[in-house]
């Protein structure tokens, strides 16, 4: 009787097999022909966001709406496939698609557990997943992705399978695949990670959000060494490795700080650059850019414009906090949250960090920083703000409960507050042989204020304007020894107007000076008749040879001492003329744009002095005029660039009326660079807000790094100039055009400026500030006039 019980139930579990044996051939019948097409697999072309490279390789920026970084399987690190597959599929290489074991384990453990803890699927059927299929948890989907598994593993070969994966998968932060999650989460490239960061990054495909290193450091930390546990178990990794993995701690790229800001205008530049000739396109194709940026000197040229601003600033003092959070409801567990919510929308710049203070007094501060770290902040990190501490203050400039300000980590070990700067500048620097931008930074903090100060701010470059008027002479026969009277000068104002009496700086008068003496003091009266004896109008023409448009600089006597606008790349770019001996060139920044593959799509050709570029102005000029600039270096207004102890510098220190921008733009024959410093609204920078003060600090900063170790470059005299030792500037040299060897002593220039009989006399009498003083221009020139004093 058991028997035959046992033969019955033997036989309605055959038949039952075969009945859903035969249930399912029918349903893989029917659904088979029904998947979709693997054209989207074996075609495969991912949305690859555009990417910015400095000329040494260094990504220094992506735009598009996914991070992607698409990688060959083969260029994976072997340890990174293993990483990978103890976390998700140890069996990958075995199976066909649907792994049985694994079915069959995932099935006893959701048994045990008495719910779903495990869906046992492959590394294929998450492809299929990804590619095709919706999330939702139900038998025909799964089915559905069982079938597409089997397909694709017909299809497709493993490495080519688990290549798809490592590309397409979400794995949080904007990041699709390893290689972007790499960049993601730790800032390096996926080649130069650690076991215990690969760990990290295999243990993502299971939950993004929920094992996200930034989001979650201590569930992705279990994670994590799951990861790890089942390497060793598999024997990819050694016991030594393990170890060394489990105790490595985690540097994580941080989640507020941009680690590309050092180079973000740039980046922009060209994200415009590449959205006006590709549209939508340029977010999705992959392109790259290589820029023809350095990459150290970038970031230099970011230390020094950020110290020197933020040195300038702490002279004028502490200001209030930023702002202030309501804290009154915020206590015990709710104030975490509260605190990180109002962080969340203020970002940190650079090592500034945006910190609530949670107590203050005269002789402590505490600061909830983001992720739940206090920075306590005592003794000398107090001294900037301790004004700021005192109880009688306004309630809206104190340092007290529910403020926001900024910390910063001294690199002596302490915490300080500090605070963003309200000034403004701005950075280039340049080869000037053919104009490639070796560093440009537009601004304090590009994610405070786009607006790009090199390419966009038109301002008055005040004396850095002189070397270019200074040079319109040297062409029209005036040597380097020629005397002008730095004595007081009149030009007669419009009826009802005052006259004009243009002043020096330190409100004195040298006398009869020579015109290199008075560029190396900056004498704004011998500026203003050497253009009253060149003529404003030739002066105005000669000036476009450098770069610089006649509507910017209208052609009145304010020319002379650089009343016009111009930007600061404009500034580097006119004196990239005097540094490479006479030729014009355009500065750039693209150096060259290739598609995903690494074709060559576009290359820019540049105007190369000596080769191909136009020759601007007499080689002869520009060899008396670096002369000139040299000594403004080692003598001048300039002369603390001489800490550098090089001899091979030159540059013009710049400062408008009333402070209102502060300038140094300076070279040696290699390279040439241009400081902006002053307020967005224009109004003036103090008493700290000279050229020499607050612009040559940041060019100095920058020069010392980017010409250390770089050898002094002494210029060749060219044909055609006769040098007479000794009669030079503090018994220097002193160079003169052959035609023109006369200092030309007897030449008498009168109060406005003329020189009798000789050709600049006509010019001169052009002049609109010499005219009718009813006449528009006149006034004009008047009234542009008064508003700079240097």
């Amino acid at each position: 009787m058991f028997k035959r019980l046992l033969a019955i139930l033997a036989g309605l579990v055959i038949g039952g097999a075969v009945l859903a044996a035969g249930a399912a051939a029918i349903a893989i019948i029917i659904t088979y022909p029904r998947l979709p097409s693997l054209d989207v697999l074996t075609d495969y072309r991912p949305k690859i966001p555009l990417r910015v490279y400095s000329a040494d390789g260094q990504l220094l920026g992506e735009f598009g709406e996914e991070r992607r970084s698409f990688a060959r399987i083969h260029e994976v690190p072997q340890l990174m496939k293993q990483a990978l597959l103890a976390a998700e599929d140890e069996r990958f290489y075995q199976h066909s698609g649907v792994d049985y074991v694994g079915v069959m384990r995932a099935a006893v453990g959701n048994l045990v557990s008495g719910h779903a803890r495990s869906g046992a699927s492959t590394i294929t059927m998450q492809v299929a997943k990804n590619f095709f299929l919706s999330s939702e948890k139900t038998f025909t989907r799964k089915f559905n992705e069982a079938l597409l598994a089997f397909k694709i593993e017909h299809t497709l070969s493993k490495d080519q399978i688990l290549e798809l994966y490592f590309n397409q998968i979400y794995l949080g932060q904007r990041a699709y695949g390893f290689s972007a999650a790499a960049q993601a989460y730790f800032g390096k490239p996926i080649t130069d990670l650690s076991v215990a960061e690969m760990a990290m990054l295999a243990g993502l495909p299971k939950a993004p959000s929920a094992y996200n290193p930034i989001v979650n450091p201590e569930r992705a930390h279990l994670r994590q060494q799951y990861v790890l546990r089942r390497m060793r178990e598999l024997n990819f990794i050694t016991q030594d490795q393990y170890d060394a993995a489990v105790k490595e701690p985690l540097h994580l790229a941080s989640a507020s700080v941009d680690s590309n800001q050092p180079a973000l205008y740039v980046a922009e530049m060209v994200r415009q650059a590449m959205y006006e000739r590709y549209k939508d396109a340029a977010y999705t194709e992959g392109y790259k850019v290589y820029t023809t940026l350095d990459s150290h000197h970038q970031q230099w040229a970011y230390d020094a414009l950020r110290a020197g601003l933020i040195d300038f600033d702490r002279k004028q003092g502490y200001r209030a906090p930023e702002s202030y959070i309501d804290l009154a409801s915020a206590e015990g567990e709710d104030q975490t949250e509260v605190l990180d919510d109002a962080l969340s929308e203020i970002r940190d710049s650079g090592d500034m960090q945006a910190a609530i203070v949670l107590s203050a007094s005269q002789s402590e501060v505490r600061a909830y920083l983001r992720g739940g770290k206090v920075a306590v902040i005592k003794g000398p990190g107090l001294e900037f703000a301790r004004r700021a501490l005192n109880p009688r203050l306004a309630a809206d400039k104190q340092i007290r409960r529910g403020a926001v300000i900024r910390v910063r980590a001294n690199d002596k070990g302490y915490w300080e507050i500090v605070q963003m700067p309200d000034v403004e500048g701005a950075f280039v620097s340049m080869d000037p042989r053919t104009g490639a931008i070796k560093s440009l930074v537009g601004g304090f903090d590009f994610n405070r204020r786009s607006f790009n100060h090199v390419t966009q701010a038109w301002r008055q470059p005040g004396s850095t304007f002189k070397p270019f008027i200074y040079s319109s002479g040297i062409e029209r026969g005036i040597t380097p020894s020629t005397m002008f009277n730095d004595a007081p000068l009149t030009v007669p104002g419009a009826p009802g107007s005052p006259s004009w009496e243009p002043k020096n700086d330190d409100g004195k008068f040298a006398g009869l000076i020579s015109l290199r003496r008075a560029l190396t003091q900056s004498k704004n009266l011998v500026s203003v008749r050497l253009l009253m004896a060149v003529g404003t109008d030739y002066a105005q023409q000669y000036i476009q040879r450098f770069g610089f448009s006649p509507k910017q600089h209208p052609a009145y006597l304010t020319m002379a001492l650089g009343a016009g606008a111009a930007t600061p790349l404009q500034m580097a770019e006119g004196y990239s003329v005097f540094s490479n001996g006479g030729y014009r060139i355009k500065g750039y920044f693209i150096d060259r744009i290739e598609d995903q593959s690494g074709h060559v799509l576009a290359k820019t050709q540049p105007a190369v002095a000596g080769q191909n570029a136009t020759q601007a102005i007499d080689p002869r000029n520009a060899f008396i005029m670096t002369s000139m600039l040299k000594d403004v270096v080692r003598y001048g207004t300039a002369a603390k660039a001489m800490s550098l102890g090089r001899m091979d510098l030159a540059g013009k220190t710049g400062t408008t009326s009333d402070w209102k921008d502060a300038w140094f733009v300076g070279f040696n024959p290699n390279l040439v660079a241009a400081t902006w410093v002053g307020y967005d609204q224009p109004r003036s920078l103090g008493r700290y807000g000279y050229g020499g003060t607050a612009a040559l600090p940041v060019w100095m900063n920058y020069m010392a790094n980017a010409l250390k170790g770089v050898p002094e470059v002494e210029l060749p005299v060219p044909a055609g100039i006769v040098v007479k030792p000794g009669a030079g500037q503090r018994g220097g040299d002193e160079y003169y055009y052959e035609e023109f060897q006369k200092t030309n002593p007897e030449l008498k220039i009168d109060n406005h400026g003329t020189i009798p009989g000789s050709n600049a006399s006509d010019a001169a009498a052009e002049d609109p500030a010499t005219k009718d003083p009813n006449a528009p221009a006149a006034k004009d020139a008047v009234e542009n006039v008064k508003e700079l004093l240097f």
